[in-house]
């Protein structure tokens, strides 16, 4: 068992043995034999190693990831929201020039039966 007061900074550990709990004297250093991690005495706060000697993430560390991960995601979001309203304003784009293109051939059309009905022949015109 292993108790940690964080206000104090203080470590201490209770080792299960043959007539009970028994006190664990320094636990700097103590690494436990079911887990496998490490406790070390740092200041300003214990440390906890993985059994593979990589340092336990803070609780700071931690929120500040959760942090970053959001702020990157807020950061894509945008990213996607931008190119949406993007494509959005080309679509109306191509729209426009489609709807400029019909009335441009509807008003040819136009000139073009005006034309028939005074007689020229646009076969003619080249």
């Amino acid at each position: 068992y292993y108790i940690y007061d964080p206000d104090k900074n203080d470590l201490s550990g209770l080792l299960r043995g043959e007539s009970g709990l028994e006190v664990i004297e320094n636990m700097d250093g103590w690494i436990s034999p079911r887990l496998g991690i490490r406790f070390e005495m740092a200041q300003p706060e214990l440390k906890l190693y993985y059994p593979n000697g990589e340092c336990f993430s803070t609780y700071n560390e931690e929120r500040q990831k959760v942090i970053q991960e959001r702020q990157k995601a807020e950061r894509e979001h945008q990213r996607a929201e931008d190119e949406r309203q993007k494509a959005e304003r080309e679509r109306q784009k191509a729209e426009r020039e489609h709807q400029r293109a019909e009335n441009e051939r509807q008003r040819a059309d136009k000139l073009a039966a005006q034309l028939r009905e005074l007689g020229v022949d646009l076969n003619e015109i080249s």
